[in-house]
């Protein structure tokens, strides 16, 4: 019995083997076999694939000055469960927590950690001071920033966790509710202070535990100082990464834009169909509004891709797309000039920061600088967006497109226009404006406010004149005389009460999305209510009651303009009546044949014997002597005739809300043309808060070659 197991065993195994070594040839010697493809199959399948980085395309200026562009960047980063023993909130945490501790010892060893971990962080303090050569307390601010970010983080976790129904968010998505907005609905919910910190300390966020910068190494020395310093302390990297760099600070900052982490579903969902466009985790996008935003499907690059199988054989790759460039009409240099001009000018004490100037350049409707103040460092937008955001003076907003204000009388030219145009008066016809108040609900003249005298006792009071001393009995009477869709009308077709920046045509081509994004801008009002949707189309302007006209006729009641409008319909008088698109953009990439077209001009039918009066009404301003803006260029005229220039202009006023304006356009000899236009919040008078403005400006653009010939262009 026992043999005879032996031999079943024996024969078993003699055909378990054969059958083992039949396999065995298959695998080696039939490669196609199903075998062979199921190895090849999990080689791939246990492959790498590995998603290169995207490189975003530049901004330039009109003369290729780089604007923003990638940059590797080195950053010393501190990691927040470090720098949290700064926040006196968190270590009235620590010490609550372990003060409640069964254990004897909990209260002692918080009390120690705190004490060495503030040691360390003071050494810390002291190493990026010296590196930064600043005080000391300007790295301890920028740690509190941070530590300040991140409890604000939890604070409105608490909130949202604490009252997920608030009307708040009826208002808001989630990721846009202002934490202002949050914490002031917090406040109101649970008035408890005490009971919201301990709401908020309870709340765990990722931010709590990300490595966060603090300080940026400028040179070598710096890195390898920094490297050396910090080797082995825990808590505090040395961190090298692509990052977006504006070489031009705040300069042009509201038109340039700025990016920041992909988190919004709007930002999500604009690339979610492609694989190597869609955002990863950390990734930057722009952020609204400005070029950055507004282009981001031509910018962002798409990445690249390579797999390897498990062996590490290459079985795939895909290259690396760059982001096409934007380019800008801007100049960035003239821009800047002009920028650090209006900051540092000595303005009368009413006059608040806000201000904006726009030049245009007539011929090609080319915006040459889009000013806006206050402005903010795009290199820290993302960093110190709460301070920028709950900043009273406002500077993310760009006054130059995107704030209304009432034009005043710097409105009084197409007023003019209108009233020419329509046939309700002569240049010829005068209408008398008396030294006396004029009646209720009607405007008065400013020199009777201020002298009781009326322009009858300088001069005859008609159409050019008028237009030289800015009487507002004048252009009331007059506007009131217009049918009030006739007057809406050529406020309109100078571009009035619409959007005044459009998008070229090859940023549909170069768009890697469908979506189509513009920049955030204010229609104006050129009505006597709000609009209710788009101003797509003259006909979707709402109504003006006709009891209005006489306020629209000095720029006052419910008008409402924008500063790029103000300065294009300058334009557009410089042209004799010819109505341009500003231009701001273009997109400069070879792969993309569309080139975007000069913009064409649109003749809006007004008669040479009008335009005439209108140039001579607004040379008069400036050259004349009793021209509103007279006084503050007539020291320069000498000088600007020298240099080949000769200025048109309109000063602006305006009350409740008090704002200065000075609106023009200057012309050499060669036929250059300028337009330009200034208002600074707050200004008591066209004619001293603004003028002057302008009409240093103006020299600015001399000198920079743009109109004229500056007398200092061939000094060394």
């Amino acid at each position: 019995m026992y043999n005879r197991r032996v031999t079943i065993f024996i024969l078993f195994s003699a055909l378990l083997l054969i059958v083992c070594l039949v396999r065995l040839g298959q695998m080696q010697l039939l490669s196609a076999s199903t075998v062979q493809q199921e190895i090849e199959r999990l080689k791939d399948r246990m492959g790498r694939s590995r998603q290169l980085s995207t490189v975003r395309g530049n901004i330039l200026d009109r003369n290729g000055h780089v604007l923003a562009t990638d940059e590797a960047r080195f950053w010393v980063h501190i990691n927040y469960t470090l720098s949290s023993f700064l926040d006196d909130r968190i270590r009235r945490i620590k010490l609550d927590k372990a003060d409640q501790s069964e254990s004897p010892t909990a209260l002692t060893k918080a009390k120690d950690e705190i004490f060495d971990r503030l040691q360390q962080l003071q050494q810390i303090i002291n190493i990026c001071a010296q590196l930064k050569a600043v005080d000391p307390e300007e790295i301890t601010n920028e740690i509190q920033k941070i530590n300040d970010l991140v409890w604000n983080g939890r604070m409105f976790q608490a909130w949202r966790r604490q009252f997920p129904n608030s009307e708040v968010l009826s208002r808001y998505s989630v990721e846009s509710v202002p934490l202002a907005v949050a914490m002031a609905d917090f406040e109101a919910k649970e008035p408890d202070q005490e009971k919201r910190f301990e709401l908020a300390s309870k709340v765990d966020i990722a931010e709590m535990y990300i490595d966060w910068p603090l300080l940026e190494l400028k040179t070598d020395d710096d890195i390898f100082a920094a490297q050396l310093e910090f080797m082995n302390t825990e808590g505090v990297r040395i961190i090298a990464k692509e990052d977006r760099f504006y070489p031009y600070g705040p300069s042009a900052a509201h038109t340039i834009g700025w990016v920041g982490r992909a988190s919004q579903p709007r930002d999500k969902a604009l690339f979610e169909g492609d694989g190597l466009l869609r955002y990863l985790d950390g990734e930057l996008c722009g952020r609204e509004d400005g070029v950055e935003y507004v282009f981001e499907a031509v910018l962002r690059g798409r990445r690249g891709r390579i797999s390897s199988d498990i062996d590490g054989r290459l079985v795939d790759q895909t290259a690396i797309q760059l982001g096409s460039d934007v380019q800008l009409t801007l100049d960035i240099e003239l821009q800047q000039t002009i920028e650090d001009y209006l900051t540092n000018y000595a303005h009368d004490p009413n006059c608040g920061p806000g201000m904006s100037a726009v030049v245009i350049e007539v011929a090609t409707g080319e915006i040459l600088a889009l000013v806006s103040l206050p402005s903010y460092d795009l290199n820290r937008a993302r960093y110190d967006y709460g301070d920028l955001d709950g900043d009273p003076d406002k500077p993310l907003i760009n006054r130059a497109i995107n704030k209304q204000y009432p034009p005043g009388s710097m409105i009084k030219p197409i007023i003019l226009i209108a009233g020419l145009e329509s046939g309700v008066i002569t240049p010829e016809e005068e209408i008398s404006c008396p030294p006396e108040a004029a009646p209720a609900n009607w405007p008065n003249c400013l020199i009777y406010r201020t002298s009781r005298v009326g322009h009858d006792s300088r001069w005859a009071n008609f159409a050019r004149n008028a237009i030289k001393g800015s009487c507002n009995i004048y252009f009331s009477r007059l506007a009131d005389r217009v049918e009030p869709r006739i007057l809406q009308e050529w406020l309109f077709k100078f571009g009035y009460g619409r959007n005044a920046l459009s998008l070229p045509a090859s940023l549909i081509v170069a768009a890697k999305t469908d979506v189509v994004r513009n920049f955030n801008q204010a229609d104006g009002l050129i009505c006597s209510g709000y609009s209710r949707g788009p101003i797509r189309t003259f006909e979707d302007v709402p109504a003006l009651r006709e009891t209005d006209r006489r306020w629209f006729g000095i720029g006052q009641g419910n008008f409402r303009i924008t500063p790029l409008q103000a300065a294009n319909a300058m334009a557009a008088l410089a042209r004799d009546g010819i109505f341009m698109r500003p231009k701001l953009v273009s997109i400069r990439d070879p792969r993309y044949a569309v080139v975007d077209a000069r913009p064409s001009g649109i003749d809006l039918g007004i008669s040479l014997e009008t335009m005439a009066v209108i140039d001579d009404g607004m040379h008069a301003i400036v050259n004349e002597y009793g021209g509103s803006a007279n006084r503050v260029f007539e020291p320069y005229l000498h000088l600007l005739t020298q240099q080949d220039v000769k200025v048109f202009g309109k000063t602006g006023s305006t009350e409740r809300p008090e704002h200065a304006w000075f609106g023009g356009f200057a012309r050499d000899s060669a036929g250059r043309k300028i337009a330009i236009t200034v208002v600074v919040e707050g200004g008591q008078r066209g004619s001293t808060d603004a003028a002057p403005l302008a009409r240093d400006i103006l020299q600015f653009c001399i000198d920079f070659g743009y109109i004229g010939k500056s007398l200092f262009a061939d000094l060394p």
